[in-house]
């Protein structure tokens, strides 16, 4: 049965309202309006051509759609949408699904953010909660807009990954928190670049109270950007190496768990589903049936006695030093793709160190990591790729029988494909075509 959630109705009702990008939150928001409030008028704003079959909605189209929101009390803002040169006019609210959920959904939330990992650990806690026998939703930059489910959300425990861009305006935040680790990422999406961004992500505890949890590695680069003694939580200090043996051990058997970066997962994890009372041995038999997640070291074939991954989940250096290590195998490493002004000098002298046979190197990051690795004397066979079908080409001919072939960009995807999952699609098809395994 549906529970009107009355709050967050009486926040849109009477107010202007403008649904800033009408991409799948933002139709999401719309309909969910619609629903209580048929006839009140709305602004619909995005670059691209929109067309809505509703006289009481404005629409404010092409390049200069951010103009309009001078004209509105709340931005319902998608994430997408980058503020970076954008002044917020006066008056006007920002805010979006995420932080509105936090605010009026009647649901006990857990918050997961990250640079890298927060989908496995937000998945972990949520089969986790589930062993447990726990009532549990897995939500947020996951995939689901969390107005498709407020209304249901009584008494849930809601898994929320939260990206950085749901983040930046947030006003609220989780009762239990979660930093898996800070790295240099989304630097163009900010005024001041990477302090803006590790702002962004500490919104995720600036909003707790001294009732709620905020739990994360200190063994990771988060404890560099903050002090735990100043924060309004009670703080949980989740270090891998005091993961329970029996966790641990179970952790090592399944194979979609590989690396000491899992097992920092696991750890936040299991101490966040711990504050809820969940035992060991649900946590436990969580592992045992956990069975990985697409783009994320995804095995996907074994062809011709080589193993192909697919990582083009792991846009930044940490993540695919972190990938290479926990396989140990590594014939064939494809990286490559947008320049969003990293340094690379550091990661090209760690691939130097790493045991892999053959680097191959995509546009446009790619390219210019090349030249670090043979300026720094890389024993490694380093390929120039033109494309991802020459890379794969490449990976295919080079590849030894009994080693691993992985894409592992470092870097995003934006440059030849519209995200990460598209360039990962990409590659598997090649792969599969290029090894005579197309029905695999």
């Amino acid at each position: 049965m549906y529970r009107t959630p009355d709050m967050l109705i009486e926040y849109f009702k009477d107010k202007k309202v403008l649904i800033l990008g009408f991409g799948r939150e933002g139709k999401s928001t719309y309909h969910f309006i619609r629903k209580y409030l048929p006839e009140q008028p709305l602004g619909i704003a995005d670059k691209n051509p929109v067309t809505v079959d509703d006289a009481h909605v404005t629409l404010h189209c092409g390049a200069d759609y951010l103009i309009a929101m001078a004209d509105y009390d709340i931005i319902m803002k998608s994430p997408g949408i980058p503020f970076v040169g954008v002044k917020i006019p006066q008056g006007c609210a920002v805010t979006c699904q995420t932080d509105l959920y936090l605010k009026y959904a009647d649901a006990t939330v857990i918050g997961i953010t990250g640079t890298k990992g927060k989908t496995t650990t937000s998945t972990l806690i949520y089969r986790m909660l589930k062993a447990a026998g726990l009532h549990a939703g897995l939500k947020g930059n996951i995939g689901v807009p969390v107005f498709d489910s407020i209304e249901d959300a009584a008494d849930e425990v809601t898994v929320m990954e939260l990206s950085c861009h749901q983040l930046e305006f947030m006003t609220a935040s989780p009762h239990i928190a979660v930093i898996t680790n800070i790295y240099e990422e989304h630097l163009d999406h900010y005024n001041d670049g990477f302090i803006g961004y590790v702002a962004a992500k500490m919104n995720i505890t600036n909003y707790q109270s001294s009732n709620d949890y905020f739990i994360f590695n200190p063994q990771s680069t988060a404890k560099d950007y903050m002090d735990p003694a100043a924060l309004p939580a009670r703080v949980i200090e989740a270090d891998p190496a005091a993961l329970a043996p029996a966790i641990a051990a179970a952790a090592e058997k399944n194979p979609h768990l590989k690396g000491a970066h899992n097992r920092q997962n696991i750890q936040v994890a299991a101490q966040a589903v711990r504050r809820l009372g969940v035992t060991d041995a649900a946590i436990i038999n969580a592992i045992d049936a956990y069975e990985g997640i697409s783009d994320r070291m995804e095995l996907f074939g074994v062809f011709g006695g080589v193993e192909y991954y697919n990582d083009s989940i792991a846009t930044i250096p940490y993540s695919v030093l972190m990938g290479v290590d926990a396989l140990g195998n590594v014939g064939s490493l494809i990286i490559g793709g947008m320049d969003r002004g990293l340094d690379y000098t550091d990661f090209a002298k760690q691939l130097c160190k790493r045991p892999i046979d053959n680097i191959i190197c995509l546009p446009e990051t790619g390219h210019n990591i090349a030249k670090l690795l043979q300026a720094d004397g890389c024993m490694a066979n380093i390929v120039i790729a033109a494309d991802m079908e020459t890379a794969v080409k490449a990976a295919v001919k080079y590849t030894a029988p009994g080693k691993a072939c992985v894409l592992s960009p470092a870097a995003a995807s934006y440059n030849y494909y519209k995200n990460f999952e598209e360039k990962g699609k990409h590659y598997k098809t090649l792969v599969k075509k290029l090894t005579n395994n197309e029905s695999e």
